[in-house]
């Protein structure tokens, strides 16, 4: 009997995360190199990873988040230890509650010191930190578990309800040796790491049954429907059965925002007025008025309006969350679409088209205030108001559908969403569930990066400032982003004076007359300052042109804007105002 002599050969902690890495797919990580994963970073490029480094590791963890939701493997973020890891641990939270598969990389002080609270150097506590704030946590101590560490990881960051997964190295396992045989062995590629999750076919009939029966029924889109790239079948599905849609922010673009299906526009009309309601890759959460209340017909914001829901939805947790539903469809969202359209095909021509009474009121609602839009939009107010400066923008998005669109701010965010059209999916990248500002130049980098293609960043001045140096990474890499800045000297605007009278200005006001272009000149990047519709046009013709980083300064009238944008009710003093 013979055994398996050892190999003379030896790896290391470092090249074994890398190879794993590699051996499943993974070819780029965002990050911030430092004690102790600098090393672990030059050896990845040097292996031929890309390694997207940035100046701040909340960024780097924006762009991974943002990477994750367009490729559907988890973005990867790397940081150093104790702040460094809370600074990604940001990202790594909103990835979790936007659905975005990322997994967060951090080296970390020795086990032994932190758990006799020995004072190491950035001692601190980082898995028991990460796990209530993301969807699984793990730690690797040795060279051995690092190829289970990360299929694990991999899997819990895409499987079932994507989200956030962090992996904790203690800074000694990245020098630990083995045998490189024995080390070859131990790595795992992740076989099916999201398998499909079918329906069940009563679910699917009841579904149909309860949307076969409605008088006005409605299709919610969410961006769940977006990330689970299942284009064609919501597409059929839509178009068949003839049933108005409305899209979430991030799933505009599934189908044209100028389809003829669209209820985007009549939106305060068709919530409280359906009475069949399908959501697909939505939660009934504050974005929806948690599916009652005044926007869904209730009298106080309490009260359900008597709509029927179904919802498909990969996490059965998710039905009854707020409001009875009806129907629920657990399954992953192509499986669920698929099998909802097989059955609508077969019925053919007696599948029952909503009622003319209901999609033509729809319409007219929808014409009356396109037409009103178009009135705004036409207009040339000097200085730029959010309407004229966007109006460019919708011209330039409309004559490059492939261009991703990132957007943040308060009312930078709430007009570029209503005014903007997108024509293709998963173009359109924004603040998501939580509605947070800080996410513009991570996720522009994230996109550029993964896509190739061309990024146009929509930003508020206040939303810009929480990213902003990422310019320079943006310069770095020579990447294909355009930023505009839409300038209005403050947050909401620039108006607000101190009331005190002293010297300081007003929490809310920024320096007069900021030129944000100056930054990204100091990098190496293109920059301009536009005052009018047309010196806007230009600029971003040519940045699309050129495909050179540019940031353009877009001077809007400081009272343009709205305090809070439209969630004024969530703010205490500003609802009071009003």
């Amino acid at each position: 009997m013979t055994t398996d002599a050892p190999s003379q050969e030896t790896t290391d902690g470092f090249h074994l995360i890398i190879d794993a890495l590699k051996l499943n797919g993974i070819d780029t990580i965002f990050g911030l190199p430092g004690i102790p994963i600098t090393d672990f970073a030059r050896k990845a490029q040097a292996a031929g990873l890309r390694v997207i480094s940035f100046r701040h590791e909340q960024n780097a963890g924006n762009a991974a988040a943002i990477a994750g939701f367009l490729t559907q493997k988890p973005g990867i973020c790397l940081t150093v230890s104790a702040p460094g890891f809370l600074n990604g641990l940001t990202a790594l939270t909103n990835a979790t509650t936007n659905c975005f598969p990322m997994i967060l990389v951090s080296g970390s002080s020795e086990r032994e010191i932190v758990d006799l609270q020995q004072g190491d150097y950035e001692e601190m506590d980082q898995l028991a930190i990460a796990k209530p704030l993301c969807k699984a946590a793990f730690r690797v101590l040795h060279a051995e578990d690092i190829g289970v560490g990360i299929a694990r990881a991999i899997r819990a960051a895409v499987s079932g309800r994507p989200g956030g997964v962090y992996l904790d190295l203690p800074a000694k396992l990245f020098a630990q040796s083995m045998d490189a045989e024995a080390g070859r062995k131990s790595l795992i590629k992740v076989v099916d790491p999201a398998p499909r999750q079918i329906p069940a076919p009563d679910a699917v009939q009841r579904a149909l049954d309860l949307l076969r029966s409605a008088k006005r029924p409605l299709i919610v889109l969410g961006k769940g429907a977006a990330y689970a790239q299942a284009d064609a079948d919501i597409r059929a599905l839509v178009e068949r059965t003839g049933i108005p849609y409305l899209p979430m922010s991030m799933a505009k673009g599934l189908l044209p925002d100028t389809h003829e299906q669209s209820a985007a526009a009549a939106r305060s009309y068709v919530l409280p007025e359906a009475d069949v309601v399908m959501i697909i890759g939505a939660r009934l959460n504050w974005l929806l008025s948690h599916g009652k209340g005044k926007t869904w017909g209730g009298k106080s914001h309490k009260d359900w309006g008597g709509q029927k829901f179904i919802q498909i939805d990969i996490s059965p947790q998710e039905a009854d969350s707020n409001v009875r539903i009806d129907a629920p469809v657990v399954g992953d969202i192509g499986s669920c679409v698929s099998a909802l359209a097989a059955i609508d095909a077969n019925e053919g021509p007696d599948w029952p088209k909503p009622p003319a009474e209901w999609t033509g009121a729809i319409a007219e609602r929808r014409n009356k205030n396109v037409a009103k839009m178009g009135e705004t939009l036409a207009r040339d107010p000097v200085p730029m108001n959010f309407h004229s400066a966007l109006n460019v923008v919708r011209d330039i998005i409309r004559a490059n559908p492939d261009a991703i669109l990132v957007n943040e701010g308060a009312n930078a965010l709430d007009f570029t969403r209503s005014i903007v059209d997108m024509y293709q999916p998963r173009k359109r990248l924004d603040v998501g569930t939580w509605g947070i500002m800080g996410i513009g130049m991570g996720f522009a980098v994230g996109a550029a990066v993964v896509s190739g293609g061309q990024v146009i960043a929509i930003e508020g001045d206040s939303a810009f400032g929480f990213s902003g140096m990422e310019v320079e990474t943006i310069c770095r890499y020579n990447l294909p982003v355009c930023v505009v800045i839409f300038n209005n000297n403050g947050v909401y605007g620039g108006t607000d004076v101190n009331p005190a009278g002293g010297p300081d200005v007003a929490p809310t006001a920024f320096v007069k007359g900021a030129r944000y272009d100056k930054m990204i000149e100091a990098f190496g990047g293109v920059g301009a300052n536009a005052t009018t519709p047309a010196e806007l046009r230009r600029a971003m013709e040519e940045a699309l042109r050129s495909k050179k980083p540019t940031l353009i300064n877009a001077v809007i009238d400081e009272a343009a804007g709205t305090e809070s944008g439209r969630i004024t009710s969530l703010n205490p003093q500003s609802a009071k105002k009003k």
